[in-house]
């Protein structure tokens, strides 16, 4: 590799009395050229607390998670906001999971610090430990986030430990030779400043021999002073060569690309020729597009031209793509990969030859209750798979559903999309506004309360009422919603009023799931999606007595009296 690139070294040692039980993880990823421009190279560290049952999940999750997601991330954002929107939807997944398990958590602290270019930057939350040796000064870069109870220090402000993630962050140019040493608290008390410099530079040539040397040193230090046995992990990162200056940012910024212009079946843009225009909003442009060299058949999707100088929207737009990349269901639409460089800012979607739902209801009157919670069911698998990745949809209602010619839900829009991350309930609430309120949102959005994925709940239920009901649950629209006395109003309506094919335990299901109270809406999704697989299940069993019922007892007499004859048979 030439100098005009980045070029690391690094080592790495573990000492564990269980492999099988350990807390800390590491890694290092120096990916290939065009991505070490865009992303930089990273290095990791995290560590679980020692009474954790589930430390070597957290720990190993962090890491993981930390760089395959950071590395999804669009090319168009800079190193801080990438790695901050990854750790919040991290922290986000994390704390979620850890409500739902009934010992230990996915608690850890992590370190990281992403090399590009001449800078390097610094994320850090929890109480992981990272020094910078360059000539003889060994500087401690982290700060220590830790809280004393009964004699033991335990993380604070830690990855997965609460809802919201206060993060560390910190850029500082990196010179050639400065080394980085990763390790967790459990050195505490074991080596001092001068060891660390002497054993390092002892033959800094071998990294890995280097982290050998600290780990047997810790290790004796602990034993000397009645530590007895512990978890020691070193990690040593060496800046090796650095580019000769700072390289632009190669996806640039969103700013820089250019909106594409007002486009009409016939034009062409980067090899993609527009087939017919699906939507024209204040915000953005859906045209259908084929690729004229491969003649797939995709969806592009491109800011409004009107929004040229409102970046806010624009950097929402390119969050938008990034979540639908890291969420893999068959029930959400799939990002398409370009051909060629894109040169204009928009982004492209498997084309799905179907019909909205709003549509496939209008055409399809006489549909069964069973076949319309079939489809109420595979929507609530679409949204739970935004959730489970730490997003919030915000906008389920009958137009952003497409059903394909097998009778498939995809859900196809994420204008209004959100990592569900802290402090963010403003910010959502005004995203959502800007791309617009329907009769199915959430009372909270209209009232400025806090939001989460019980609006997103509540949505879902409303949506899944008309679809079964034809009608809206309240007489008043929650987005007509102005104060919070407005609530009174919301009464509702027994969808059995409306369809007699709904039972009584599906109309309960529907209200809670409709409260306009969210805290007393179901707590899970999964609890809801249970609710509507119920009518399911017992509609299928009286279908099959239903057709002939005399052939089905007559199966069932003939089954007991085999068994009869089977009993004489074997005394």
């Amino acid at each position: 590799m030439g100098s005009a690139q980045l070029l690391l070294s690094y080592g790495q040692a573990f000492v564990a009395p269980d492999w099988r039980h350990h807390r800390s993880s590491m890694s290092v990823r120096f990916p290939e050229p065009g991505q070490l421009s865009a992303k930089g190279a990273s290095a990791v560290i995290s560590d679980s607390t020692r009474r954790n049952a589930m430390a070597k999940q957290a720990g190993d999750l962090s890491v993981r998670g930390f760089l395959a997601d950071y590395y999804s991330t669009p090319d168009h954002w800079d190193v801080k906001t990438s790695a901050t929107r990854v750790l919040r939807a991290l922290n986000a997944w994390c704390y979620s999971q850890s409500q739902c398990v009934a010992d230990g958590s996915y608690v850890s602290s992590l370190s990281a610090i992403v090399f590009r270019a001449r800078t390097a930057h610094l994320f850090h939350a929890g109480d992981t430990l990272v020094f910078r040796l360059r000539g003889a000064e060994f500087e401690q870069l982290t700060r220590d986030h830790v809280t004393d109870l009964g004699g033991y220090r335990y993380p604070s402000r830690a990855l997965g430990m609460d809802g919201s993630l206060d993060i560390d962050y910190a850029q500082f140019p990196v010179k050639q030779g400065d080394i980085f040493l990763f390790t967790t608290q459990a050195v505490l008390g074991t080596l001092m400043p001068s060891e660390y410099v002497q054993l390092i530079r002892q033959d800094a040539s071998d990294l890995n021999a280097a982290c050998d040397r600290l780990a047997e040193a810790a290790v004796q230090r602990a034993q000397s002073r009645g530590y007895g046995a512990e978890q020691f992990c070193f990690q040593l990162v060496r800046i090796d060569e650095l580019p000769d200056e700072q390289p632009d940012h190669p996806g640039r910024a969103y700013g820089e690309l250019p909106i594409p212009p007002e486009l009409s079946p016939g034009d062409r843009l980067d090899g993609l020729e527009v087939q017919a225009v699906l939507s024209r909003t204040a915000q953005s442009r859906v045209y259908r597009v084929r690729d004229v060299h491969s003649e797939r058949e995709m969806v592009m999707k491109a800011p409004s031209p009107e929004l040229s100088n409102r970046n806010a929207y624009l950097e929402h737009f390119l969050l938008q793509q990034w979540v639908v990349e890291r969420v893999k269901s068959p029930f959400v639409v799939r990002i398409m990969e370009s051909s060629r460089p894109r040169r204009f800012l928009y982004y492209l979607m498997a084309y799905v030859e179907g019909e909205t739902l709003a549509e496939w209801a209008r055409r399809h009157p006489q549909a069964s209750l069973t076949q319309r919670l079939d489809l109420a069911n595979q929507l609530g698998k679409a949204v739970q798979a935004l959730h489970h990745r730490g997003i919030l949809h915000q906008q389920i209602h009958p137009g952003n559903v497409l059903i394909d010619a097998h009778g498939q839900v995809l859900l196809v829009d994420f204008s209004a999309c959100r990592a569900r991350e802290a402090g963010g309930h403003r910010e959502s609430r005004e995203l959502l506004r800007q791309v617009g309120l329907t009769e199915h949102s959430a009372p909270e959005y209209a009232l400025d309360d806090s939001v989460g994925r019980r609006s997103d709940q509540f949505s879902l239920a409303s949506t899944v009422y008309w679809l079964i009901t034809g009608q809206l649950p309240y007489a008043l629209p929650p987005n007509r919603l102005h104060r919070h006395t407005d609530l009174e109003q919301l009464v509702y309506r027994s969808a059995r009023t409306l369809n007699p094919e709904v039972t009584p335990a599906l109309d309960e299901a529907l209200r809670r799931a409709l409260d306009p109270q969210r805290s007393l809406r179901y707590r899970r999704m999964s609890e809801f999606r249970h609710a509507l697989r119920q009518p399911l299940a017992g509609n299928r069993q009286e279908a099959r007595m239903g057709r002939n019922p005399a052939h089905f007892w007559q199966g069932v007499a003939a089954i007991l009296l085999l068994l009869l004859v089977l009993s004489w048979l074997l005394r």
